[in-house]
């Protein structure tokens, strides 16, 4: 019979199964047992899905040595981390829809590291962004913190080759699966990461990124860190969504002020008038927890 962690493994990959569903199948079932022996009548009932679902996941289920074949093949490029597993970060562990399976390349001991800051911001950044994120974050990166951050197009590639760039220690969480890089331009970065920090996702390799993965990445990104700081953000971003979902998880938030005549600032000026903190050097960051 195969133990939770395996079963995890397979239900994870089944269509239909969101990981709403899975959440609620480990609070009433932590064995996560019950699912495999049940009617699709059954599954119907106890999940409060469609009739034409629960025969989808019921034939899945029948299949499901087809799905052990494609977790095997995934573990020879990727380590596989489940929430049962003793290397799964507590940091992640108690968050609002914590992810219940992670996929990794790199360093993974990084995900155990205490000194951990998020790093966001505009896709979009102004002149004035890389010179304020050498000036914040080159201190802490020196230091030993971990940058975390999202591999995207502006702020979040800055952040990584800010960390690259000092030995430093740098994790990117994925919109999508390993073999559908996004964007593609950052193919080279996202290599690079993967040989001196980790890439994870928790979107097995085969999955392409789609519009609604990448809000649901950003609870990762902040969820790993102590704390989050937003470099630059435009009025409306997603940048913002991110600091809801690190407000959500009782995440310190920090900001970097800026003109407010630049519309990549403004956000951040409004962050500061809502209660982050403003942060003008490193110590400003560091010295909230030590």
């Amino acid at each position: 019979m195969a133990n939770v962690r395996e079963r995890l493994l397979i239900l994870s990959r089944i269509r239909g199964l969101s990981r709403a569903k899975l959440h609620y199948l480990r609070k009433v079932d932590p064995c996560l047992s019950s699912i495999f022996s049940m009617l699709p009548q059954e599954i119907q009932s106890f999940l409060h899905i469609t009739p034409q679902k629960a025969v989808s996941i019921v034939y899945q289920l029948q299949h499901q040595e087809d799905i052990k074949k494609t977790v095997s093949h995934d573990q020879l490029i990727a380590n596989i981390v489940t929430i049962e597993d003793e290397i799964y970060p507590e940091i992640l562990r108690d968050i609002p829809d914590a992810p219940l399976v992670l996929y990794t390349i790199g360093n993974i001991r990084l995900l155990q590291d205490s000194l951990s800051l998020s790093v966001i911001g505009s896709r979009k950044p102004s002149s004035e962004a890389k010179p304020k994120l050498h000036h914040i974050i080159t201190p802490l990166i020196k230091a030993g913190y971990v940058i975390i951050s999202g591999l995207a197009y502006g702020v979040d590639s800055l952040a990584h080759e800010r960390a690259l760039a000092y030995n430093g220690k740098t994790i990117a969480v994925l919109g999508g699966g390993f073999r559908h890089i996004y964007p593609k331009a950052n193919i080279p970065l996202c290599r690079q990461i993967a040989r001196e920090g980790l890439i994870l996702s928790e979107y097995a390799p085969n999955i392409r990124p789609k519009k609604h993965h990448f809000p649901e990445r950003n609870r990762i990104i902040s969820g790993l860190g102590r704390g989050t700081l937003v470099v630059e953000a435009m009025k409306r971003s997603g940048t913002l969504i991110t600091v809801d979902q690190a407000l959500e998880q009782g995440k310190d938030i920090f900001a970097i002020p800026g003109s407010p005549l630049v519309k990549q600032t403004i956000g951040c000026n409004q962050l500061i008038q809502d209660g982050a903190k403003l942060v003008i050097n490193a110590n400003d960051i560091h010295e909230e927890w030590f």
